[in-house]
């Protein structure tokens, strides 16, 4: 009820000014009583997945905290582990404004936001004051302006600050906001860049002994053969997670409603169904090589089940999150 109240208020906001003062009201209140209205006692529902143990299976996913400036707080509301980002080597202020829009008929999210951050040094500083007890996902992304046939160099600059900071470090190859970024999900760009990957993750673990897990982000926008190409790399590679799926660039589920055809990923409701079919075929094809974090239009304990049935160990909530708030994730935790 209280949740509801205060989304009727920040929904007549500009979707991103609510953003901005939803993330600093979260920064104020966390550790004074005010922090009562979101925090949550959830019981233990412990997940082992990419040799980690998640103390449940529901995550924040990237996005709504890119620069890990509330990990403690939304700590506090009970998830099992928060994803930070997509953060940059450099910051960047992302593309131009307005770039996010609510499509409330359809419970659904579009946003061009373009990987805004405060780049990679400061979102570590933030994840180094941090004292949530979960598992903090970093994840990471190229800046706009560095060519593509360079991207793998912005990777690993992240890669390298930010792993001994990281339970698990995620890789966004599938932000369709960043001109050129999804062609890294294909072939030999693909395989160069996950080789690259895998050999700086050997580095590093040498370095500061001990081995954080790296998890490739695919979109919802491939063909079936496409997947099983990707799945193909994973495995050659010895890449230790997949999250699947990212935004859409398909309409048709939200054709004629306000704001859909405005340019960028579509997340929420409208791809709850893709995305689990993503997770389904992902699933066929691993098997159980390597694990799935399922994450597209969980707005239910139902839709999130409906994920790990079909092969998803982790789930994450973003737009679901948004239209329903810290409750989604007790009745998912709680249910399971």
């Amino acid at each position: 009820m209280l949740y509801r109240l205060a989304r009727t208020g920040f929904f007549q906001l500009d979707p991103e000014k609510a953003h901005e003062l939803a993330i600093q009201n979260f920064k104020r209140f966390h550790g004074t009583p005010f922090d009562l209205f979101y925090r949550q006692n959830l019981p233990v529902r412990q997940v082992e997945c990419m040799g980690i143990t998640f103390k449940n299976p529901v995550g924040l996913a990237a996005g709504l905290d890119k620069n890990g400036e509330c990990i403690d707080a939304f700590g506090s509301m009970g998830f099992g582990h928060i994803e930070v980002g997509t953060v940059t080597p450099r910051p960047q202020p992302g593309n131009d404004k307005p770039r996010l829009f609510r499509l409330v008929e359809a419970e659904g999210l579009i946003n061009r936001m373009g990987f805004n951050n405060d780049g990679v040094d400061a979102l570590v500083e933030n994840v180094k004051k941090a004292t949530y007890d979960g598992v903090i996902g970093i994840n990471i992304g190229k800046n706009k302006d560095t060519p593509i046939e360079k991207g793998s160099e912005d990777y690993l600059i992240c890669m390298e600050k930010t792993y001994d900071h990281a339970g698990y470090i995620a890789v966004n190859i599938s932000s369709p906001n960043t001109p050129g970024l999804r062609t890294l999900q294909y072939g030999d760009a693909l395989d160069q860049l996950l080789s690259d990957l895998k050999s700086k993750q050997v580095e590093l673990q040498k370095k500061y002994d001990k081995y954080v897990p790296l998890a490739l982000k695919i979109a919802p926008d491939l063909s079936d053969e496409e997947l099983v190409q990707i799945c193909d790399s994973l495995v050659r590679h010895n890449v230790d997670g997949v999250i699947a799926t990212n935004t859409t660039l398909d309409r048709s589920m939200v054709k004629g409603m306000k704001h859909a055809e405005e340019a960028g990923g579509l997340s929420g409701r409208p791809v709850q169904l893709r995305s689990t079919e993503v997770i389904r075929r992902v699933h066929q094809e691993l098997g159980d090589k390597l694990p799935i974090i399922g994450v597209g239009g969980i707005d239910s304990y139902i839709a999130a089940k409906e994920k790990m049935l079909a092969g998803a160990q982790l789930v994450q909530v973003y737009s679901g999150f948004i239209y329903h708030g810290p409750g989604l994730i007790r009745d998912i935790v709680r249910n399971l």
